[in-house]
């Protein structure tokens, strides 16, 4: 979504004014992504103005026209100094972060059509990131995390290309968790093959090196495995992610 304001003021003053508030999308296809889902959009800017809409024309030209309006161009050396990590795409826009509140209630409305996944004290950010790119693809209610690692760090909206816009993003705690029957991931449980996943479940898979924690383990419903030959010690998580969905939606459930 465009701000009809934007242009009366420099790009670059109205990202030092926001650049606190809102979230950063880094790189094209992280602002193809927040344009598509509806985001609101202050200020992108990039290098090559015409560059980029020559790459929206290649492979997005469903929001080509909206970023035609949205982009301004800037020098490079002032790009620079808006992002950490300069993207190969030289684009970078700052997106409004949806209300926390409609997220809680998307979250814990019922029934739900498609299950939540539980990032139970994740630790690496890039995970995390495309945990919530892939749960966006398979149209999973929302990505929730436990602990201290924060969904909407910069380098996890990166990783996850904008698509935090496409589901619903939170930090909670185990006790705020959303109602369903939580299914979680442990080597101990039943295989996976054997078992329905229902579209109302909380899918909860632990840290990548301590597993669940002692209280997300309590609130367990079912302990759930992968299959995993003998000697492999452990899949990634975002690995472990997919398998699990794909189950869910390979059983019946939507991906749209």
């Amino acid at each position: 979504m465009t701000d009809p304001s934007r242009g009366a003021t420099d790009p670059l003053t109205t990202w030092r004014r926001l650049s606190g508030s809102c979230v950063l999308l880094d790189g094209f296809h992280a602002l193809k992504h927040a344009v598509r889902f509806h985001a609101r959009v202050p200020v992108a800017v990039t290098t090559d103005r015409g560059a980029a809409l020559t790459l929206a024309e290649e492979l997005a030209p469903d929001v080509r026209d909206t970023l035609q309006a949205l982009l301004t161009e800037v020098p490079e050396a002032a790009y620079q100094t808006l992002v950490p990590r300069p993207h190969p795409t030289g684009v970078a826009a700052l997106a409004e972060r949806p209300s926390r509140e409609a997220n809680l209630e998307t979250l814990r409305r019922t029934p739900r059509t498609a299950p939540v996944v539980v990032l139970d004290n994740p630790r690496n950010l890039g995970n995390a990131g495309a945990v919530i790119r892939l749960a966006a693809g398979f149209g999973a209610t929302g990505v929730v995390t436990t602990g201290t690692l924060d969904p909407w760090h910069p380098t996890v909206v990166r990783g996850g290309a904008g698509l935090h816009f496409a589901t619903a993003v939170e930090r909670l705690t185990v006790a705020e968790l959303p109602p369903g029957p939580v299914f979680a991931l442990d080597p101990e449980g039943d295989d996976i093959r054997g078992l329905k996943l229902p579209d109302d479940a909380v899918l909860a898979f632990g840290s990548e090196r301590t597993g669940l924690s002692a209280e997300l383990r309590a609130r367990t419903d079912h302990l759930v495995s992968l299959p995993m030959r003998p000697q492999v010690s452990s899949y990634n998580l975002a690995t472990s992610v997919a398998m699990t969905l794909y189950h869910w939606s390979a059983a019946g459930g939507a991906s749209a």
